[in-house]
């Protein structure tokens, strides 16, 4: 069957027809992304509680967390706090490649509608805890607790 073929190009109308599909993509693509035509943007309702943070590497590998006035509302060991550390890696990623140092807490706030959120101020992200169940949320809640007290 190989030897039907041999010699031929692809069919020409196949080639323009691709080229179209992928130019028609990149442009829905564009006007999408610089107009906000379709997207979705996430309406936070209104912070009710909200304390700023700081989370630092203690020297035996344990994680710290402070409040804004440097007292320390929490530790977590090695093999401890396993979400909280995932998320901070990744936000602590983010904070890195654009040069930022760990001075500026993260704000982690309770809203109107009961919803946990971290904050980074640095890059603007937004993490909605509650989007990792009740425990890891209510890992978060209770930094938020213990910061309220300290104040």
């Amino acid at each position: 069957m190989g030897e039907i073929f041999a010699g031929q190009g692809a069919p020409k109308h196949l080639l323009h027809a691709g080229a179209a599909i992928v130019a028609v993509s990149l442009i829905f693509a564009g006007v999408a992304r610089y107009t906000d035509f379709g997207s979705m943007r996430v309406k936070h309702a209104p912070v009710t509680e909200s304390a700023s943070l700081r989370f630092l590497d203690n020297q035996g590998g344990g994680v710290r967390v402070e409040t804004e006035g440097g007292q320390t509302i929490a530790q977590f060991g090695v093999g401890e706090g396993g979400f909280l550390r995932g998320v901070m890696r990744g936000l602590a990623r983010d904070r890195r490649s654009r040069d930022a140092g760990s001075d500026i807490g993260f704000e982690l706030a309770r809203r109107a509608d009961g919803k946990i959120t971290l904050t980074d101020p640095v890059s603007g992200r937004v993490i909605e805890l509650d989007s990792f169940g009740p425990t890891n949320a209510g890992l978060f809640a209770g930094l938020l607790e213990k910061a309220g007290d300290k104040k």
